[in-house]
């Protein structure tokens, strides 16, 4: 018999907790012989949405209602509705007792350790965690609180914790409604929301430093501060014209982009032949999706290797040993800044990476200078991602940490699989 599993999710939301939300329902949708699939869809921030004339969005429209009317009718029958499973895709502060078995799917952390809320509400709540990285599995698995006033010791999560990455994705690149007057042939890309995290001030200002003199170099900054609005533009293009200010005689460039791009947008920005590498110097990662866009689209990456995106930046050399192969920039493992913390989610005591500045003036010079070097780096890890990042079995990963093994042979489904063959 079908389980019924209620996904408690951001999936209409353009945001990473989408993007997420969407990858669970894919995986969950790879098999409809287990799941019979209810969506109750959540906000999350003031984030825009996908667009609605996909088959995807109606797929999702429709299934939405289906649980709207399935909520009614056992409403007006006087009974509670039941599912079998919840799949809860958001942060641990808002896990709730939905079904028999409720599994919380959860980004994780980009720091060194979870809130105790985070615990409490694991322990007390929710069946096993799922999240997208090794670093996010280790953050929630070792974090511990003594709190002797309390007659606690060791307080940490006991709750089994998984994690699973995202897959690749086979994007044809079209640049339709993208006008981009490039007056530049090495031109660096960075993707992120203009937040205390994403060190997006240092990315800019050093990049001006480094590059001021450098006419043909530019930097492609796609980037927002709230959401996708006609205001929130106006805003975003403020606080960069200051930031700016200081380097009146630049020569190099620089492009803001700001509004919802496609994946087929992104993808041609990632495949642009002026592209010379992406940028992400933030102080931590759940993951990292825009670095592992660029990657697997064969784009060169300046970063640092800390966080989440060690899970696909690496690639192992002969003696086995994984290397990463980016153009590295140096960091501390410092506190977080206090205009990041973020009460019962980042903690004040908590830590994450600081870039240094000497470090990633050099990581993005050598970039132009080691051109050839850098490109063959980037070829070697996208042909790995491309082997070890598959979609079909990622997705069967994710549904074998959803149904118990005997319910659930991966290598007899995959076997039975009819699926396209990626180059």
């Amino acid at each position: 018999m079908k389980k019924r599993i209620l996904v408690k999710a951001p999936a209409l939301s353009r945001s990473g907790y989408g993007e997420q939300a969407r990858f669970a329902i894919r995986a969950l949708q790879s098999r409809t012989d287990i799941f019979d699939i209810y969506l109750l869809n959540i906000a999350w921030g003031k984030t825009g949405m996908i667009p609605a004339n996909t088959p995807e969005r109606e797929w999702l429209d429709s299934t939405i209602l289906k649980t709207t009317q399935y909520i009614q009718t056992c409403q007006q029958q006087g009974q509670p509705p039941a599912f079998d499973l919840s799949l809860q895709v958001t942060i641990p502060n808002e896990f709730e007792k939905i079904a028999v078995t409720d599994i919380g799917y959860t980004a994780g952390i980009e720091t060194t350790k979870i809130a105790p809320h985070w615990i409490e509400k694991i322990n007390g709540v929710v069946d096993k965690v799922i999240t997208i990285s090794g670093h996010s599995k280790r953050v929630i698995e070792q974090t511990s609180y003594d709190f002797p006033e309390q007659g606690l010791e060791n307080f940490r999560v006991n709750k089994p914790v998984e994690y699973v990455n995202y897959p690749y994705k086979t994007t044809e690149p079209d640049p339709d409604g993208l006008d981009i007057p490039f007056e530049t042939t090495k031109n660096f890309l960075c993707i992120s929301q203009w937040g205390p995290r994403k060190n997006i001030e240092n990315t800019v200002r050093w990049f001006l430093d480094e590059f001021h003199d450098d006419e043909d170099v530019g930097l492609v900054l796609k980037t927002n501060t709230a959401n996708e609005s006609i205001l929130d533009r106006t805003l975003t293009s403020k606080r960069l014209t200051r930031l700016i200010s200081d380097f009146p005689d630049k020569k190099c460039k620089l492009y803001l982009l700001h509004g919802g791009l496609s994946e087929e947008q992104l993808t041609w920005l990632y495949q642009h032949p002026s592209m010379v590498a992406l940028i992400n110097i933030g102080h931590g990662e759940g993951f990292g999706l825009p670095l592992f866009e660029a990657a697997y689209n064969g784009l060169p990456l300046v970063t640092v290797t800390w966080s989440g995106q060690m899970d696909f930046i690496c690639t192992p050399n002969k003696k086995g040993k994984q290397v990463p192969r980016v153009s590295r920039v140096d960091y501390d493992i410092k506190n977080v800044q206090p205009e990041a913390h973020w009460e019962g989610v980042v903690q004040p005591d908590s830590m994450w990476a600081f870039a240094k500045k000497a470090s990633y003036k050099r990581a993005v010079r050598d970039i132009v200078k080691k051109k050839v070097h850098f490109k063959n780096q980037a070829k070697s890890l996208r042909n790995h991602i491309l082997k070890n990042f598959k979609e079909e079995d990622k997705y069967a990963e994710f549904v074998s940490h959803l149904v118990n093994e005997e319910e659930f042979n991966v290598e007899s489904w995959l076997d039975g699989l009819d699926l396209e063959v990626h180059d």
